[in-house]
């Protein structure tokens, strides 16, 4: 599972350093402005979402729907399971995306004006 985190990670990291060199700093700016505002809706869509799954089932275990045993919440765990590491570890890992892109854009920034092959 560790080996299969190996080529998101690196997409993170090397996105912003092909467009930086490749391009110039306006079309980075414009790719971190993108990341962030995509990271904060798909963010909150996966917070809520996994909320949504977890309270879902809670709900039928009360009663509803034909309560515990019932089709309805076994497919509600389904959900939950889903949902639990959506909301968890998915939705703030984004954060992490974003941060780290931007440190290393500022990072490298000197480099990416001294090297772009598109000048400003």
């Amino acid at each position: 599972a560790l080996k299969e985190m190996v080529p998101p990670t690196m997409l993170g990291l090397i996105a912003p350093v092909v467009i930086g060199f490749l391009l110039n700093v306006w079309a980075l700016a414009a790719y971190l402005i993108a990341v962030k505002v995509v990271s904060a809706i798909l963010a909150m869509f996966m917070y809520n979402a996994g909320g949504a799954w977890d309270n879902a089932k809670k709900y039928i275990e009360a009663g509803n729907f034909g309560g515990k045993g019932s089709k309805s919440h076994e497919a509600a765990v389904i959900g939950d399971t889903f949902g639990d590491p959506l909301k968890d570890t998915a939705g703030p890992s984004l954060h992490i995306l974003v941060k780290l892109q931007n440190i290393l854009s500022i990072t490298l920034l000197p480099l990416f004006l001294s090297y772009a092959l598109l000048p400003l």
